[in-house]
């Protein structure tokens, strides 16, 4: 029966370590062949650098083949919604690009970034999920409302870095940016810290700018499951003493979703939330990390980023072998390491 990967919630802790496992050994030996014949779609309905790389080049390493298809571009605009009348500009309905994808390849992603319209509406994350409703391969998400790829990433970097992570300190910090962004890398940062027993710390300006209820639930009780700490506060310093492990991200406030100029009259008092080095001297040597794009001196400062102590670049190379790791899952080739 298929698995898709949709949201690490839906993955125990062992599951995901054991895709953490064989991703360290592939990162020690890249050029596999369990993948040879396999054939992967890779559907973006929004820009990506990093997530469009490392999966066409994992899937080279592994012997497969990725197929890139940009629907409004390069191929039909896709339609969504159930029971709708088609008479706008989609062409083709997720029912059956599904269907004949699922007929031509053995596994299919999607990047669908929400519409930044209604909240009440995108956190149900429906594109994805219509897409694996209809789909008979494993899906795999490169971005919707969570981010779990890029999750696997951060945990292979921290667990580098920190050894034993559980009870270890994991600050998610928001930081300013001149528009309001999307709340998928923070929920994946809750969601994934929470999964392996960190004491999690979020940190945000206001009461305005917390997470959907859903993951703050969910990190909360994932905590709790390991005898660890979810904290949420404004404070900064308090925020910052003792981390072990700072990971900075911008997002928008949920009560003015879709109002960016009301939103904006929220933020634009919280550019002293980026992340520089006095801050930094306040954790217990943390390490510091950003899933990327990062705008310097918005987000966080050159002496931040140039630091020995940031670890962003690394974290955006461990999305190549996690991903790797992640399709020979999907397929059933797991590795047999002493990792």
């Amino acid at each position: 029966m298929k698995k898709h990967f949709l949201s690490t919630e839906d993955w125990s802790q062992q599951a995901l370590q054991d895709l953490l496992n064989d991703a360290s050994y592939l990162k020690q030996h890249p050029l596999q062949n369990h993948l040879a014949g396999k054939s992967i779609a890779l559907l973006f309905l929004n820009p990506s650098m990093r997530t469009r790389t490392s999966f066409e080049l994992g899937m080279q390493q592994l012997g497969g083949m990725a197929i890139v298809l940009q629907p409004g571009q390069d191929a039909w605009g896709i339609e969504f919604e159930p029971g709708v009348v088609m008479d706008g500009a989609p062409e083709e309905h997720i029912k059956e690009v599904a269907g004949v994808l699922s007929s031509y390849v053995d596994m299919i992603a999607i990047r669908a970034f929400p519409a930044f319209q209604d909240w009440s509406v995108d956190r149900l994350d429906h594109k994805i999920k219509g897409l694996a409703a209809h789909a008979s391969v494993p899906v795999i998400n490169m971005e919707t409302i969570v981010h779990p790829c890029q999750e696997l990433a951060l945990m292979m970097t921290i667990q580098k870095h920190l050894k034993t992570v559980k009870r270890k300190k994991f600050l998610l910090t928001w930081t300013y940016h001149p528009k309001p962004l999307n709340t998928a890398v923070a929920n994946s940062g809750l969601l994934i810290s929470s999964k392996f027993g960190m004491d999690v710390t979020l940190l945000c300006p206001n009461e305005h700018y917390l997470l959907d209820a859903h993951y703050l639930a969910a990190a909360k009780a994932q905590c709790e499951a390991h005898a660890a700490t979810f904290t949420v506060t404004h404070d900064i310093e308090a925020a910052y003493t003792g981390a072990d492990f700072v990971y900075a991200k911008s997002w928008g406030a949920l009560p003015f979703y879709g109002n960016v100029q009301a939103e904006f009259e929220q933020r634009k008092n919280y550019q002293h939330f980026i992340v520089d080095g006095s801050k930094m001297a306040m954790t217990n040597q943390a390490k510091f990390s950003h899933c990327l794009p990062l705008r310097r001196n918005i987000k966080a400062t050159d002496e931040v980023m140039d630091a020995d102590y940031c670890v962003a670049l690394e974290e955006a190379e461990n999305r190549l072998h996690v991903q790797k790791a992640l399709m020979m899952h999907l397929m059933g080739q797991q590795l047999k390491t002493e990792e």
